[in-house]
């Protein structure tokens, strides 16, 4: 294409570089270019070696130049301190800090912590939360994962999420992410029976809980029915559960309370402002079947001041509210906007934000419905009376024994091996 042009500019050009030999293509045949002599010879003469660069050339290696952060990290490394004298002193960092530092701003790119040590994996885990690398929306969850698989408890073992309904939309991945859970309060978060949280309970990941706080959530007979379907059929999901509190519901009904009799180890139940329509009987199937007694006074494991978040990941939600509530806050300020439909002579149709009113109202008018189990007192009793009574009382409760063990293989067979519980269980 046009070569004796190209060829001209190289061989009248005055530059002293040594740019090597010139290959053209003539009628078929290759020939080498000679710029001393400005002669053309054949390609198979001998040429002496060129160099790709000049002797003169040199590399020099910039990384993240064009990055401003890269710059400022450098001073990163050292840390400034005056003396008594009031004279500036730096001193380097520790090599253990900068490689955290460094391994906490690619948390993400963690292939695995498990067999880790605990003590420097708290560490990289706070120095990850400051970085607010959690925040993230997709490598946050990623390098969550990671923790919550090597240490379960420690990252978390206890959950307030009371009233926090838009925290659970935001974050509902990294909150199931979370493992071996002993505490969850779900209080007036409105959830409702198909929320994916709720599906996510009878999961073995939280099959630790022993306190569920489900306070006003619009939940129904049929949500209890989904949530301790695997407990009733196949002894799994909400095994271990203690404390649950299902007050404020009041779509649960005496059908939905029979649900709740599965959970043999309950020490603490809140069934108030639900919408039971045989108090009396409800209070003494849960009293013959699970050993609760019906409390007079207000318990205090439902008052919701001993439930709060605790564990690594305390500070990381915290995270997730406040930029929750930052978004919120674009929406508060209106003045501008009500200002200017003042000039216009037009009025807004929302005056105010509508907040969720407290339920406590309900509650008293329906009246306390507090369950508690009853500490077995050992009685000292006379050994005469012991010895002569002990063989009617072996019998009477190997009698009361049959009697329940018939009752519940009956009830168990009615109740657990239904076509809806099975079709339920299958959706697991």
């Amino acid at each position: 294409q046009n070569w004796p042009r190209g060829m001209s500019y190289c061989l009248h050009s005055e530059s002293h570089l040594d740019t090597g030999p010139i290959y053209v293509r003539e009628n078929g045949k290759l020939h080498v270019v000679n710029q001393g002599a400005g002669g053309i010879q054949n390609v198979t003469a001998k040429t002496r070696p060129y160099r790709l660069f000049s002797r003169g050339f040199s590399v020099e290696l910039c990384m993240n130049r064009e990055d401003d952060r890269a710059r400022r990290q450098r001073t990163d490394h050292f840390i400034f301190t005056y003396t008594k004298e009031g004279n500036l002193r730096y001193s380097a960092k520790s090599l253990f800090s900068l490689v955290l530092g460094y391994i906490s701003d690619n948390v993400d790119h963690i292939d695995s912590l498990i067999g880790f040590p605990e003590q420097i994996a708290e560490k990289l885990f706070s120095a990850a939360e400051a970085r607010q690398k959690f925040a993230e929306p997709v490598t946050g969850l990623r390098a969550l994962q990671k923790f919550t698989e090597a240490y379960g408890n420690l990252v978390l073992c206890s959950l307030c999420l009371r009233n926090r309904y838009l925290v659970i939309s935001e974050k509902l991945e990294e909150i199931k992410s979370f493992r071996e859970l002993t505490c969850l309060d779900l209080s007036c978060c409105k959830l409702g029976d198909e929320h994916e949280l709720l599906e996510h309970l009878t999961k073995e990941a939280l099959s630790s809980v022993k306190r569920l706080l489900l306070k006003d959530n619009s939940l129904s007979d049929a949500g209890l029915r989904r949530m301790t379907a695997p407990v009733r059929v196949l002894k799994k999901g909400l095994e271990n559960l203690l404390i649950l509190d299902l007050s404020c519901n009041p779509k649960i009904t005496d059908v939905g309370i029979g649900y709740l009799l599965s959970f043999k180890k309950l020490n603490c139940l809140d069934i108030s402002g639900t919408g039971l329509k045989d108090v009396n009987a409800v209070i003494k199937r849960i009293q013959t079947q699970i050993g609760l007694v019906h409390s007079k006074v207000p318990l205090k494991e439902f008052d919701h001041s001993n439930c709060k978040t605790e564990g690594w990941a305390e500070q990381t939600v915290l995270q997730w509210e406040q930029a929750v509530m930052e978004a919120i806050k674009p929406q508060d300020n209106l003045r501008s906007r009500t200002a200017a439909l003042h000039f216009y002579g037009k009025t807004r149709r929302i005056g105010e934000v509508v907040k969720c009113k407290p339920v406590e109202a309900e509650t008293k008018a329906s009246g306390n419905l507090q369950f508690y189990k009853e500490k077995v007192q050992n009685c000292h009793l006379p050994l005469k009376k012991e010895v002569a009574g002990s063989h009617e009382l072996k019998n009477n409760k190997k009698r009361a024994l049959t009697e329940q063990e018939g009752e519940r293989t009956s009830k168990q067979k009615h109740l657990c091996l239904t076509v809806e519980d099975w079709d339920l269980l299958n959706t697991y």
